[in-house]
């Protein structure tokens, strides 16, 4: 499917102001090109254009909220300096699996100041000697190359984050919820403890019960043997 039909498929019927978020993987460029993405997409903030043949960026239009970028699996060799024009607000750029080689290819991302992670996986230029360190020096705003830091600490889960982020907005209720609970507990226990108590109460009455019953059986038993027993005298 072109990538441009495929852009009008996602909308559903929505204006692109409205779209976060945008995947149109595996979708085709016919030139190679950006397609059917416009300056109106305004608040989009996640774009996925994941092996759709691209080999430049010249079209990208302007996106100023986007912070997350996949283009793995394309043919890009450079047109990077789009992305500091047009998405000067990234914050994690995948380039995996493109036709970058030189290292002066990356320094077109300098510019893009709030780039905190970088993916170059199964690029040629992560063959070159002393690779991570180069990249490192060249873009010192990058904390995590192709998903690790300097000290080769593994990059954090983002939805782990945005999770951890939810958890703490919600602690206030959470805490006074906890507290609410504690005192039905306590209520049910407090109800769960008389009903014990009534329980023993019926249970003794029953006892006493049996006991009286026992008694005047045996009460019986023994004046049946009384009158047995007047009733030999007798003969």
């Amino acid at each position: 499917m072109e990538m441009k039909k495929r852009i009008t498929l996602e909308l559903r019927n929505r204006s692109p102001a409205e779209i976060v978020e945008l995947v149109v993987d595996n979708s085709r460029s016919a030139d190679g090109e950006v397609e059917g993405l416009t300056d109106g997409f305004t608040a989009l903030e996640f774009l996925s254009m994941v092996n759709v043949g691209l080999s430049s960026l010249a079209k990208l239009p302007s996106l100023p909220k986007l912070r997350k970028l996949e283009l793995s699996d394309n043919n890009l060799s450079g047109s990077l300096e789009t992305l500091a024009e047009k998405c000067p607000n990234l914050t994690y750029l995948n380039l995996s699996g493109n036709k970058i080689k030189e290292l002066n290819t990356l320094e077109a991302l300098q510019n893009l100041k709030s780039l905190q992670s970088l993916d170059l996986f199964n690029c040629e230029i992560t063959s070159l000697e002393d690779y991570r360190e180069s990249v490192f020096d060249l873009l010192p705003q990058v904390t995590y190359l192709d998903g690790f830091d300097q000290e080769d600490n593994e990059a954090p889960d983002s939805e782990a984050n945005d999770e951890d982020e939810d958890g703490e907005d919600g602690a206030g209720p959470t805490g006074d919820y906890g507290e609410e609970d504690d005192e039905e507990d306590d209520e049910d226990g407090s109800e769960g403890g008389e009903e014990e108590y009534d329980d023993e109460e019926d249970y003794a009455e029953e006892e006493e019960e049996q006991a009286g019953v026992h008694g005047q059986k045996r009460k019986r038993d023994v004046d049946d043997e009384g009158e047995d027993d007047d009733e030999d005298e007798d003969n």
